[in-house]
């Protein structure tokens, strides 16, 4: 475990290498005994930094939630971040990818809350009950470690690789199950798309659902909860892809409809 001198060190490490879209060693490899708990404590620091800045907390997102990440990472469980008012995008939209060190997207089902959840003791029917809807969405990560050569407290002190998202329109859940969506990337100009990869939304711990409950009781041990409002990323139905300037993916959900986003890079 690191002292708080090392935290704040660390912190300060991420924090200017996401500021300047320059990547660092890895922590694991600059602070030899750096943990989970310390990870997290790393991440709440420049979150806080954050808010001071004008920022504000619009949801979270779970990590590692494959049975397949997990195990590459040596962990049993997910990890999580947070997600700010400056990473939403706009459905369409067209990124500069100047201030991203090693930008990917992710497909995701998003959540949205229409009820605070409970912290400790949250359940899959809590989740249920307190959706609002559901959403397509993009989720955006990054590494501002150097190549993603990341284990788990690399990850989950960068904000769990967090970097942006975008959300489709917004559907009630009646009809649709959570655990069984079908979901299918496509890149390439309108009218010309070509499949990138598919998945389906029961990759998510068999259920995002179940993802979403694990994050309610995680975040309640650090005194937050889950708010009306906020936005809820539970994972990946698909694995990670590379993104580069002239890019345009559209991601294109069973019952949820599609989501895009374009990608370019300022000269």
């Amino acid at each position: 475990m690191l002292d708080a001198p090392a935290r704040d060190a660390a912190a300060t490490l991420l924090w200017e290498a996401e500021r300047t879209s320059s990547p660092i060693e890895p922590l694991c490899n600059s602070f030899r005994d750096i943990d989970v708990v310390d990870a997290y404590e790393i991440q709440l620091r420049n979150i806080e930094r954050k808010l001071a800045n004008g920022l504000t907390i619009c949801g979270h997102k779970v990590g590692l939630s494959s049975a397949v990440m997990q195990q590459m990472m040596g962990v049993n469980e997910p990890d999580y971040g947070h997600l700010l008012s400056d990473m939403a995008i706009e459905d369409g939209a067209t990124v500069d990818l100047s201030a991203f060190c090693y930008p990917r997207i992710e497909v995701e089902v998003g959540f949205v809350l229409g009820d605070t959840l409970p912290g400790a003791g949250c359940t899959e029917a809590d989740v249920l009950a307190s959706t609002a809807h559901l959403v397509a969405s993009i989720e955006l990560i990054d590494s501002r470690i150097r190549n993603w050569q990341i284990a788990i407290a690399d990850t989950i002190a960068d904000n769990a690789s967090s970097a942006g998202f975008v959300l489709g329109e917004r559907h009630s859940l009646d009809g649709i199950d959570p655990a069984d969506i079908e979901a299918v990337l496509y890149t390439g100009s309108e009218g010309a798309e070509t499949e990138v990869t598919r998945g389906n939304s029961g990759a998510v711990l068999g259920n995002p659902v179940t993802a979403v409950a694990w994050l309610a009781n995680k975040v309640a041990a650090f005194g937050v909860r889950l708010e009306a409002g906020h936005v809820i990323l539970p994972g990946s139905c698909t694995k990670a892809i590379d993104v580069a300037a002239g890019d345009r993916f559209r991601a294109e959900f069973a019952g949820l409809g599609s989501v895009s986003l374009n990608f370019s890079r300022a000269q």
